[in-house]
């Protein structure tokens, strides 16, 4: 995607998410030997609840994401928002926002990713058996990396994330998945797309891929954004929402 768009993009984050009161509050718990901090977000009501892990963008953990996270709790969630960059955020800068990412260390996003999903099943609130995941763009990628790595992980969902190759790493998932992709997109192009879906279903998977026409990347970031795409965000949306409550409430 052009410098351009996803300049446009980062303006239209900011200036939508400072007009929004977030519910949620900052935590901390361990990933590995170090302190992480993430954002959560409860919903109301007292029992054990199911959950998800939300996994940011390239831009980092901005009050969108945030905002996503307190969707997902008033809808009977335990969300927690990551913080992959440790405190950074890229603002409204696209070389900044390509700096946070390239400087990810690989390694400890992934202990990152798994600590919040342990933070989230140490909880006295949440179902352990029922926790998903669900990212854009970067963090699209990294919600399926989860889906790799923890087994235990009942549900993924991936908007316009990177996806993998490998048959025996496809072959190793255990969680469903639900995908959200656009024809235009050309950092992950349909054919990519498709090739995954096939692979995943030759190996047993439950997928659920679809690719939306005259949507590129991030289509369904944010309304205003110039990548936005308000009916195929709207479907996106609605799929994941149903796919959650499938595998995450009613399973």
């Amino acid at each position: 995607m052009k410098k351009t768009t996803w300049v446009a993009i980062a303006v239209s984050l900011l200036v939508a998410a400072s007009s929004r009161a977030m519910t949620g509050k900052t935590v901390s718990y361990k990933s590995g030997d170090e302190t992480v901090s993430g954002y959560l977000s409860l919903p109301a009501g007292t029992g054990k609840h199911p959950a998800i892990v939300v996994v940011h963008e390239w831009w980092g953990l901005n009050d969108w994401v945030r905002a996503k996270a307190d969707r997902f709790s008033r809808d009977g969630y335990v969300a927690l928002a990551l913080d992959l960059y440790r405190g950074k955020t890229a603002g409204a800068s696209a070389d900044v926002a390509h700096q946070l990412m390239r400087g990810l260390p690989e390694d400890r996003a992934m202990r990152d990713l798994k600590a919040a999903f342990d933070y989230l099943a140490s909880r006295g609130d949440v179902d352990a058996s029922r926790i998903g995941s669900i990212g854009w763009c970067m963090g699209g990628g990294y919600s399926l990396a989860l889906a790799i790595e923890e087994p235990k992980l009942a549900a993924c969902v991936v908007n316009y994330g990177r996806l993998v190759t490998d048959p025996a790493t496809i072959a190793s998932i255990h969680a469903p998945l639900l995908g959200n992709f656009g024809a235009e997109d050309q950092g992950i192009p349909p054919a990519s797309v498709e090739e995954f879906e096939k692979a995943a279903r030759a190996a047993g998977k439950s997928v659920d891929f679809k690719i939306y026409a005259g949507a590129g990347h991030g289509f369904a970031s944010l309304p205003g954004s110039t990548a936005y795409r308000p009916t195929q965000a709207r479907d996106a949306d609605a799929r994941a929402n149903a796919f959650l409550e499938k595998n995450l409430k009613k399973g």
